[in-house]
């Protein structure tokens, strides 16, 4: 009998509840829990596995120096992406020479970026350059070779450029798209690259993620360190950021790959420019 008693009354208490509310849910002042925003799927790419060359059958002298290029052939080297070279490349005078087409980057017919086709880690590499009036190019270094893209996708650039006449030379920032600097991210200083016509000797430094280029002197020009916050902040602030170029982003962020490795590619950037004396050290 009690029982039945509490039971009404919880009853009435509801009919009493729901009448004063006119039939409405009670209101609630907790706020809804915000879910995080699922992070964006790193971007799809494919890498491609090309022919590579035996490094020990190369000359190297006393002193542990790789010759890349012999002057007079273009073995060990083939296309970006291909396995055979491009007929915009050629040896001229000693030099590795690629045939300006006039038609921008990789626009000549039979044109692209050169790889010596073996993978690098740490090392020294030393190379010869001089470019026409008006004439863009780059080194690059620790190329992966991603399909249908370019390869300075994955490969941070040592710039190749007329100062003087190039428009890119005033692009940029602080001079960051001046010869011998980090393309994009870090001016090369002092900026002493000779004029159109003239050689000039380029190094570049790789060792364990630390890169120095230099240009015409025992004295670097640029360095950076890869696989840092801080080489993760250059990118953010560079045209190769993740919002304005994912890929390129996932890439340069993971220079190398998981074998922290990779080719030693010249560009084409549809003028006319020579390499010579081109060769290598490789470092522990």
């Amino acid at each position: 009998m009690k029982k039945s008693v509490l039971f009404a009354g919880a009853a009435a208490l509801m009919l009493c509840f729901a009448s004063c509310n006119g039939g409405k849910k009670a209101e609630t002042t907790e706020t809804p829990v915000e879910q995080p925003a699922a992070e964006a799927a790193a971007p799809e790419y494919k890498l491609l596995d090309l022919p590579t060359v035996d490094l020990s059958t190369f000359p190297k002298d006393k002193d542990g120096w790789i010759t890349l290029f012999d002057g007079k052939t273009l073995n060990g080297w083939r296309g970006y992406d291909r396995e055979d070279v491009p007929a915009a490349w050629i040896v001229d005078d000693g030099a590795i020479h690629i045939k300006g087409s006039g038609n921008g980057e990789a626009g000549a017919k039979d044109g692209g970026d050169l790889v010596f086709a073996h993978k690098f880690s740490n090392f020294e590499l030393e190379f010869e350059w001089k470019v026409d009036k008006g004439a863009n190019s780059g080194v690059f270094i620790m190329i992966q070779e991603v399909e249908g893209q370019p390869a300075y996708i994955s490969a941070p650039e040592y710039q190749v450029l007329d100062n003087e006449n190039h428009p890119d030379a005033k692009l940029g920032v602080d001079g960051n798209r001046k010869s011998a600097s980090l393309y994009d991210m870090i001016p090369a200083k002092p900026q002493n690259a000779k004029p159109y016509g003239e050689w000039n000797k380029g190094k570049i430094l790789c060792y364990k993620g630390t890169i120095a280029h230099y240009l015409n002197s025992d004295s670097p020009v640029v360095e950076y360190h890869m696989w840092t916050p801080a080489w993760k902040e250059m990118l953010d602030k560079s045209k190769f950021s993740k919002d304005k170029w994912p890929l390129a982003y996932e890439l340069l962020l993971n220079c190398g790959g998981e074998k922290k490795e990779g080719f030693i590619g010249l560009q084409d950037h549809g003028d006319n420019v020579w390499y010579r004396n081109i060769r290598i050290k490789l470092l522990d």
